[in-house]
Parts: structure tokens; sequence; C-alpha cells
């Protein structure tokens, strides 16, 4: 996974400019004082550029990001606050030595995670490193939507005035492993002398139905708590594209 951010990550923030992160933040601040009130620190699985982190931060908490990609830490690290704490590791093996109430995961990270071990191993280091009745929140693509809409080919053009980012979306859908692996085709072109780059990535997407993650959450020492669409809180149906899990440590 990380590899697959290395250069993407430079552009990473334009191509989401159209991501509400403060709706966002405000989504997980409502489910934290729902299920678990008392949360003071959050562990943040795969925090990219920092953007949740630092908003969580502003709403009281103390949050430690962890990302594999050291480009998007350098980017996250270029903004200071004394509660945010960014960390290069791996969510699938990373061991530090605090603990946290709750646990995040956000932008679907959990669903680049398509193999069982790694998926098994990133659930049990998460619950090592919670509080008691500690929550895991995390949003995922969802089965039935996939298997509803069928994933088809999208492109996305943006600019900020300096660059235009052109991206091409192909997704090649594997059925028996519930994966749609995305094939990235991106153009970054520089405005002032029209020079352009360009790369390929592969982003390989787990689906998930809401028994699997039961099932996950009963091997893992979790409780699914909850299970609602992302930000909207609908009940999840085969329109649902992104599903978001609470999960308690028992």
């Amino acid at each position: 996974m990380g590899e697959n951010f290395n250069l993407y990550s430079q552009y990473y923030d334009l191509l989401y400019v159209d991501k509400d992160y403060n709706a966002e933040t405000n989504y997980v601040v409502d489910l934290i004082k729902k299920y678990h009130p008392n949360s003071k620190s959050i562990l943040e699985l795969g925090s990219g550029t920092g953007k949740h982190a630092y908003l969580l931060a502003e709403r009281g908490f103390s949050i430690l990001g962890l990302e594999r990609s050291a480009d998007m830490v350098a980017i996250a690290n270029q903004k200071h606050n004394e509660k945010v704490t960014f960390q290069i590791g791996d969510i699938t093996n990373f061991q530090i030595n605090q603990s946290f109430d709750v646990a995040t995961s956000l932008f679907h990270v959990i669903s680049y995670l398509t193999d069982n071990q790694n998926l098994i191993s990133t659930f049990n280091h998460v619950k090592e490193h919670l509080n008691d009745d500690g929550l895991f929140i995390f949003d995922v693509w969802y089965s039935p939507a996939v298997y509803h809409q069928v994933p088809e080919k999208r492109l996305k053009r943006l600019t900020n005035g300096i660059i235009e980012v052109l991206r091409e979306a192909n997704p090649i859908i594997y059925p028996d492993l519930n994966v749609v692996e995305v094939d990235y085709d991106i153009t970054v072109t520089n405005l002032a002398d029209r020079s352009t780059e360009h790369f390929k990535e592969k982003h390989p997407m787990r689906h998930f139905s809401t028994p699997e993650i039961k099932l996950l959450a009963y091997n893992t020492g979790f409780e699914l708590l909850h299970a609602e669409e992302y930000l909207t809180k609908s009940t999840p149906c085969e329109k649902t594209w992104g599903v978001c899990y609470i999960l308690k440590k028992i």
C-alpha cells in the first residue's frame, strides 16, 4: 500500500480537494460522543497528509497518526500542533508504547488490506493499542453496492492554477476475491511550461459485507456496535458504496 502513494502523495490534496474534511471530522466526533463519550486520545491508521488529525486536535483530542508513506508524513509535518504526532509505520504490524481510547481508519484504508493475514494482523494490533472498551471506527467499500452498481471507468481533471492533474481510473473486478483493482493512469501538467509527468498505479480495493465484518470482529476481540452509511448515517443498502463500522474492544 505504501509504495502506491510515494509519488501519488505529491498530488493527493489536489485530487481530493472536494473532500469535506470538516464534515467528516464532525461525523467521527459525533460517533465518538455517542459510543465512547469520555474519549481523549485517537490513533489514526493511514493518516495521510494529516487533515483529519489536525481537525480532530482542534476538537480537543490528542492524535497519533500512523502512515506508511514518508512523503505524506512529511507533508503532514509542515503544520504543527502539540496534540498531533505522526509516525511512519505499517498498520498491519506496528508497536507503539501507548494506548488509545479510539482508533480510526478513514477513506477506505481498510479496503486496501486485500490479504486475510494482513487484515487480521491489523485488527489484532489495533486491539492491543486500545484501552478497555475502546472504539475502532473505519469505513470500507460495501459488497452489496459493488455487486449492484458495478465499478466503471472514471475520469477526473483538477487544477490549482499551477498544475493540472488528469486521472483516469480503470477498474478490474475479481469476484472470487472480493477485490476491485483500480488502475490509475495519471498525467500531471505544469501549466507554466506545459511540461508533463505521467505515471501509473494499481490500487487493489477489497469490499466487505456486514457478516464478514462481524466474523472478523469476533475473531479479533471486538464487538460490532453499529454499521451505517458513511456521513449520511443511513442504513446500508445496495446503493451504499461506503459503510462505516463501529467496533468495541471486548
